[in-house]
């Protein structure tokens, strides 16, 4: 069964937490302050945590069951000015969308956002080892993925059809050098990194090349 949007958006996880701590520090990381669209807001906890650190946030979501304040998909933002935004958040939402439609959809955070934070999912089970050894800023950790790699990506496997994934990063087609090889046509990488609390997401935070122009 597929998720049920209006029965999700009443929970709340650890996960939210750890999300919303990453996307307030990598925003520090390219725009201390400013104005903000977070597509996909979920639950609100970041739209909350931002609004409370001075960001002018607004929202932006296909679904209106989020209550968001702009309605519509990410692969047509045209309601939007160019460089409207100081930084555009995507968490988790890209692979709600088909493969044809994702240069699109980078395109046009690029067009609207001078900087964006972009989080996915990464496919399959995850282990992790970890050693923190007590001394400030030293954080060892292993993470390791485990799932078919010859799985087709055509939004029809069961699995991923509960969470209306298209794709997972580390998919065939999907994999990370493939995603910034996308994500370079339209911006530059300022950062890309496992998340080491949350092993489901890899996270990418870019600056625009529109922007510059």
């Amino acid at each position: 069964m597929p998720v049920d949007s209006k029965a999700w958006a009443k929970e709340l996880h650890m996960s939210n937490f750890i999300n919303t701590y990453y996307q307030y520090r990598d925003l520090q990381s390219c725009c201390n302050g400013g104005k903000i669209l977070i597509v996909g807001p979920g639950q609100g906890f970041e739209v909350l945590v931002l609004k409370w650190r001075g960001y002018e946030v607004s929202t932006f979501d296909i679904d209106e069951i989020f209550t968001p304040d702009h309605l519509g998909s990410i692969h047509d933002l045209s309601l939007f000015n160019d460089n409207e935004f100081d930084a555009v958040i995507v968490s988790h939402v890209l692979e709600h969308l088909a493969a044809p439609y994702l240069d699109t959809a980078l395109k046009e955070i690029a067009r609207v956002g001078r900087y964006a934070l972009i989080y996915l999912p990464v496919a399959g089970r995850h282990g992790q080892l970890r050693f923190i050894p007590g001394i400030r800023g030293l954080d060892l950790s292993l993470i390791w993925d485990m799932f078919n790699y010859f799985e087709k990506p055509d939004g029809k496997t069961p699995r991923y059809c509960q969470k209306q994934h298209f794709w997972e990063l580390g998919m065939r087609g999907f994999r990370v050098k493939d995603i910034k090889k996308r994500m370079e046509k339209y911006f530059t990488i300022l950062s890309a990194y496992r998340n080491r609390d949350w092993r489901p997401s890899y996270n990418f935070v870019l600056k625009s090349k529109m922007a510059e122009k």
